[in-house]
């Protein structure tokens, strides 16, 4: 795992100048890679690569990047691992090819070189973002992995291609003009992230998901602008024709041999993923996507694996005591952070500069805190992440169902139980529940916020309209900016389920997921590998009846029938939680100072971005407890404490002190 850069130049001739800004961007992207820094250019060609290294496989020189191909033509700077380079490597030595090293960048450089760099793309089981130079053609091919699980920002400055593992690489470029994109603003003010397809930064776009760009310097003369490079994008993998090719083929076979198929399939994509020449851990939340992957890894070590989990103090937010039980029954040698709400609080100030991109999901608070407390013990640490998407894990994904039966309910009758689910939500936020004997989980279900989700859910008057409410987490845009026409791409595929699992695994997964994932993973100088979304494992779970995904009311069963294998019902059978943290009574108590600074330079900013009389009207109900504002106003906040970074000054800690070392227990 590593941090890539990279400028390639119209016309080398006339200025080779801009090619020596190759350090600054390298030096950006140190946190990606401490283990050594690597630069290439070539000045006649106008090309210069950059590669920061964190060594995982192959610790010797012999794994230092950027590196040439055995016989010169090519030169790669690669973010990423491919997890079947011994079985590629076996297979071209027996075509009379021999390596120096034992790592997987020789490999895949002779992979294409052998078979081309679609062939051997196509071959590739792994995530990576990567340059490759051709010498021979003078072409830069810019590459990233199927679920985009590695970031890869490509922007047109002047006459010069530049691109980076991240915006703040780019933003060190001499001439880089740091322009907001008032689009990407509304859907982040709206959803808390940035879809994959936008960038918060004008005239910077992220290479998509699955995809080549292949460019010369001619080219760049030609482009004029980054939207025409865009349009040079080409697709190498596609999810679209993923889908709706595995719902026209689906798997016959009964519980059992699905179930099989799954082991085996997981098995080997977690056996994979277990390759490496340092330490390696688990996240282990107690969920079952995070427990199957644990198991499975447990299941095929000769040694206790190393797990990690954090332990909120807030009742119903803390899963680590069914993460602890996981770890016990399972043998492992686990470590639990005990986490105050002061230290984790104390951690919101880091977010913005770790994110680059203005990034709202909470969540990302203990994934940061505890890729930080596996990185004092392991240098990868696989996750659960992609279960939710690929087998229907979300409550939009089971509700689905349900809901599509209220539909035949009459209409009076739908808009009755709608204004049922207002009133609880009511009851909930004014603590008239307060005293009745419930469990944590079911408080945790009852959270205002949810009910008040659930209302216009149930007065869906179309199996159309139900879709696009439960597709749309978006919530009040507290901007004055209209948010653009999404499009549909769902629309091909059969079925509600079908549309959703397939509007989350190409917006959520590669915008939020995973970009959480990777800044978390990276600002620590930890490799996070998800075996859930190796690319044999998606194309499976397309092809999977949607029953064995949702049955009996609840979602993920084909995982859940597997994880029985492993572990007992108990451990298994419990609602869905979730990685939350407390926002909305934080922003009550020890948040508000910081949050009134934050709405206080809203105010004084000038640049209309925000509708303040909406701002002002959520901050006063929300902090009087009238209602539960905290999905409109943490974009927001998360977006003005951003923009402050990146303006330069430094966000109000508002009584907030310096995050402290994490140790575990």
């Amino acid at each position: 795992m590593c941090g890539i850069a990279g400028i390639l130049l119209a016309n080398a001739a006339a200025n080779m100048k801009p090619l020596e800004a190759i350090s600054l961007l390298t030096t950006a992207l140190r946190h990606r890679g401490p283990d050594g820094e690597g630069r290439w250019t070539d000045r006649e060609a106008g090309i210069a690569l950059g590669h920061r290294r964190l060594a995982i496989v192959d610790l010797s020189a012999t794994g230092r990047q950027p590196m040439h191909s055995a016989s010169g033509r090519y030169v790669v700077a690669f973010n990423g691992e491919i997890y079947n380079f011994r079985d590629l490597r076996r297979e071209l030595e027996v075509t009379g090819h021999r390596f120096r090293g034992t790592g997987d960048t020789e490999i895949m450089l002779c992979a294409i070189e052998a078979w081309g760099i679609e062939a051997a793309l196509k071959r590739f089981a792994g995530m990576f973002a990567f340059a490759l130079w051709d010498l021979k053609t003078r072409t830069l091919h810019l590459v990233r992995d199927r679920m985009g699980k590695k970031p890869l920002y490509v922007a047109l400055v002047g006459h010069a291609l530049v691109f980076a593992s991240e915006l703040k690489a780019i933003r060190c470029f001499p001439g880089f003009s740091a322009e907001l994109d008032l689009d990407a603003t509304a859907v982040m003010l709206s959803r808390g992230w940035i879809p994959d397809h936008k960038c918060i930064w004008q005239g910077v776009f992220k290479l998509p998901p699955g995809s080549l760009l292949s460019v010369r310097s001619t080219d760049l003369t030609q482009a004029g602008c980054a939207d025409a490079l865009r349009r040079r994008v080409k697709q190498w993998w596609s999810l679209a024709e993923v889908a709706a090719a595995g719902r026209e083929n689906q798997i016959a076979g009964n519980d059992e041999d699905l179930t099989d198929d799954l082991d085996n399939l997981l098995r080997l994509a977690v056996r994979e993923r277990m390759i490496a020449d340092v330490p390696l851990g688990g996240f282990l939340s107690g969920g079952i996507d995070s427990s199957t992957v644990v198991a499975l890894m447990q299941a095929q070590s000769k040694s206790p694996v190393r797990t990690f989990t954090i332990a909120f103090a807030e009742a119903g937010f803390d899963e680590a005591p069914y993460a602890a039980e996981v770890a016990r029954h399972l043998g492992t040698d686990h470590t639990e952070l005990h986490l105050s709400p002061t230290a984790a609080r104390e951690v919101i100030p880091e977010l913005p500069r770790i994110w680059d991109e203005p990034f709202a999901d909470e969540s990302q608070i203990p994934t940061l805190l505890v890729a930080r407390l596996a990185r004092q013990h392991v240098t990868v640490a696989l996750s659960g992440d992609g279960g939710d998407e690929c087998f229907a894990g979300y409550a939009r994904h089971f509700m689905a169902e349900r809901l599509k039966r209220h539909q035949r309910l009459p209409i009076p009758l739908r808009r009755a139980l709608a204004a049922g689910a207002g009133l609880l939500a009511r009851a909930v936020r004014y603590d008239i529940v307060e005293n009745l004997p419930l469990s944590a989980s079911v408080r945790h279900a009852l959270r205002s916020d949810r009910l008040d989700r659930l209302g216009p859910l149930l007065a869906a008057t179309s199996e159309d309209e139900l879709y696009q409410r439960l597709k749309g987490s978006a919530v009040e845009n507290l901007t004055r900016q209209k948010l653009p026409a999404s499009n549909d791409s769902a629309q091909q595929l059969d079925g509600l389920l079908s549309r959703l699992l397939y509007d989350d695994m190409g917006g959520y997964l590669p915008g939020d997921i995973l970009v959480k994932l990777d800044r978390a993973t990276m600002a620590n100088s930890l490799e996070g590998r998800c075996p859930l979304l190796d690319h044999r494992v998606v194309e499976f779970a397309w092809r999977l009846p949607s029953n064995v995904k949702v049955r009996n009311g609840g979602g993920k069963w084909i995982l859940r029938h597997l994880l029985r294998r492993y572990l007992p019902e108990r451990l298994i059978d419990r609602p869905k939680q979730g990685f939350d943290v407390p926002i909305a009574v934080w922003l009550r108590g020890p948040l508000r100072i910081w949050a009134n600074d934050l709405i206080a330079g809203m105010r004084s900013s000038g640049d209309g971005i925000f509708d303040l009389a909406k701002v002002d009207a959520c901050w006063r109900d929300h902090v009087d407890g009238k209602n539960n504002h905290s999905r409109e106003l943490w974009p927001a906040l998360m977006f003005q404490a951003w923009r402050k970074e990146a303006s330069g000054s430094s966000v109000s800690e508002g009584g907030l002190s310096r995050v402290p070392e994490l140790t575990g227990v």
